[in-house]
Formats: structure tokens, C-alpha cells, sequence
């Protein structure tokens, strides 16, 4: 008897929220801060997904899977605990989740850090991906845009076919893809057979499939090898596959989606819930404490214990760069 095929839900938990710096700090990514109405996103993101997943994989690493272990004690939810013990990227990552699966089954591989609202038409844009990674299409979820958004890569598409993946856009150029009204923001979510993708990553390049499934082959208890994990190249899934394979299918999705990537973002959807800004725009993050902005406008406060930031919302992309900074001087404030 054929074995049923399962879905199973693999969320992507590695990063570290550079841009979210001093919130987000290597012992507590902007995925686990409970931010957002009392609930982190890695939490949300879990609930959102248990409707329609018999299985729940957890692909993090060793900083931060005990993180991962006591959102899902509480949410009550059995799961699949993949440890990388170094980051290598989206293409080995998910590989990791389709060894751990049957072939036959679907994986839906999402992020752990955004914020989804609107979960009729999410659940209506999974539906459609599920159907279309049973026909065998390795299959992303494309976001019709809102307005030309420079942190986000775009995906060139005609009805469900992709025509090109695009770097992020600079202003002019991205509001030359919105004007065009073939673009949609790439939300860094998919959909595909476990063994589909495997054999298109397989084809496409060799070298990361093969020291994965190594790497796989010698894992205990989930956790992974370090020396055998540095040998896989780090390589993202759009190079490794998605701007390579025949088989790749966009659902162009209407849910509400950031992927709160910077202070702008968590700006935008903090004043959407309710939280307080000045009649300047100014907003205080992380304090209950009196704050005044004098003279400032579209300006954040961010106060944490250790550090501060203050900074004009339009330049929230530029926190990478103080981050950076710190990192070169192997600074104790990023822990």
C-alpha cells in the first residue's frame, strides 16, 4: 500500500536580524522577541501553519534551538529538530528537511521571522501551492506589491510562469518594476515535493546535494556534523535552484506579508497594532520611559540594556552597517 502523502511544515530559523540591531542579538533573533503582541514570530509563524501540517520540521542551529524548543513545549507541538552546528545557507537547509522526508511528501518551507496577516487568502495562496507541488512544480510565493520597497528581491513573472528573479531594486528601478504590474516581492517561502527538490538540486549543483546527504547520513539525533557541515558550499535556494530549474511555479498571494527585515518595517506594522508615536511620527521602542524627540521627525528610539540606536526611519537599512562594524571588532554587544 502506498504510504500517504504528508505535508510537512519546515521553518527556516538560522538567521540573526543584523538589521534589527540592538532588539536582535545572536542569543536572541528578532524571530524569538516577543514583540510582537506578546507573541514572537517564530510562535506565530508555528500557529499560522499547524492547520494544514502533519508535520512540523525545525531547521536552526546550535545558538539557538533551545529557543526553538521552548516556543514549541508551549505551543504542545511534536517536531522534527534539525541542528546545524554552522550556518550554510538556504540550499543546504532545506535539503536537510527533504533527507528527513519521504520523497512523495510536500514540504512548505517557510521563514520564521515575518509577519502574515489576512489568513483567508494566505491559506487560499498554500491551497494552491500544495495542488501545484503535487503536480510535481517546485513552487514561491510571490506578493503583490504595495509600493516600490528597495529591502525586498523581486520576482518577473507572466500568470504563474517566472520570468526572472531580481537583486534588490535601487528607488528608480523599483518603481520601474511596480509600474510594469508584472512584479511581485519574492517573500522567501516554498512549496515542493521533498523529492523533486532534491533531484533538482541534485542537478543543478552536485556538490551541495552530495555533501548534504553526507552530512545528513551522519547526523545524531538531528544535529549535524561541524566539520562535514563546513565542507557544503553556502549557497542561497535561488542560486542553488529557483533561477536554474524548468519546474519553478509562482502563486501570486494577496495575504498581507513583511518580512520585517528593518526598523521601517517593525515601524510600520508597531503603528498598525497601536503603538505610540509623536505627533511628529517619532516612535520609542523597547522603553515605557518618557521619551521626547525635539526638532526630529520619522525618527526611532530603540533602547535596550546594553545598547541604544536612534536613527531616521528611512535609513533603517543602514543598521547592517553598525552591525558590521561590531562584528569586525568582535564586539560583546551583539551577543
Amino acid at each position: 500500500m502506498d504510504k500517504k502523502t504528508e505535508i510537512n511544515h519546515v521553518i527556516l530559523t538560522g538567521g540573526v536580524g543584523s538589521r534589527l540591531w540592538p532588539l536582535s542579538r545572536k542569543s536572541q533573533p528578532k524571530q524569538y522577541l516577543d514583540l510582537f503582541e506578546g507573541k514572537s514570530l517564530f510562535e506565530m509563524t508555528v500557529n499560522r501553519n499547524r492547520n494544514f501540517a502533519d508535520k512540523v520540521m525545525v531547521v536552526g542551529n546550535v545558538d539557538n534551538c533551545h529557543l526553538s524548543r521552548k516556543v514549541m513545549e508551549k505551543s504542545d507541538i511534536p517536531y522534527i529538530n534539525i541542528i546545524e552546528s554552522t550556518p550554510r545557507n538556504t540550499a543546504a537547509a532545506i535539503a536537510f528537511a527533504a533527507f528527513a522526508s519521504h520523497p512523495e511528501d510536500i514540504l512548505v518551507v517557510t521563514p520564521s521571522d515575518h509577519i502574515i496577516d489576512e489568513m483567508k487568502n494566505y491559506e487560499a495562496a498554500i491551497n494552491e501551492a500544495i495542488g501545484k507541488a503535487f503536480e510535481g512544480y517546485i513552487v514561491t510565493f510571490g506578493i503583490i506589491p504595495s509600493k516600490p520597497e528597495t529591502g525586498y528581491g523581486y520576482i518577473e513573472r507572466k500568470g504563474d510562469d517566472v520570468i526572472s528573479f531580481r537583486e534588490k531594486p535601487n528607488q528608480v528601478t523599483a518603481a520601474d518594476f511596480i509600474a510594469k504590474g508584472n512584479f511581485l516581492w519574492n517573500s522567501g517561502m516554498f512549496c515542493f515535493k521533498a523529492g523533486v527538490f532534491l533531484e533538482e538540486l541534485q542537478l543543478f549543483n552536485p556538490e551541495v546535494y552530495a555533501k548534504s546527504k553526507i552530512t545528513w547520513e551522519h547526523q545524531v539525533n538531528g544535529k549535524l556534523d561541524l566539520d562535514l557541515s563546513l565542507d557544503i558550499p553556502s549557497i542561497s535556494i535561488d542560486y542553488a535552484v529557483m533561477e536554474r530549474s524548468k519546474k519553478i511555479k509562482v502563486v501570486s498571494s494577496y495575504f498581507g506579508w513583511s518580512d520585517l527585515g528593518s526598523f521601517e518595517a517593525v515601524y510600520d506594522y508597531l503603528v498598525s497594532i497601536g503603538h505610540p508615536v509623536d505627533k511628529n511620527r517619532n516612535m520609542a521602542i523597547g522603553t515605557s520611559n518618557y521619551t521626547a524627540f525635539i526638532g526630529m521627525k520619522d525618527c526611532i528610539f530603540v533602547y535596550t540594556d546594553t545598547a541604544n540606536l536612534i536613527l531616521q526611519k528611512e535609513s533603517s537599512q543602514d543598521v547592517k552597517n553598525v552591525y558590521n562594524k561590531l562584528e569586525k571588532a568582535k564586539s560583546d554587544l551583539l551577543n
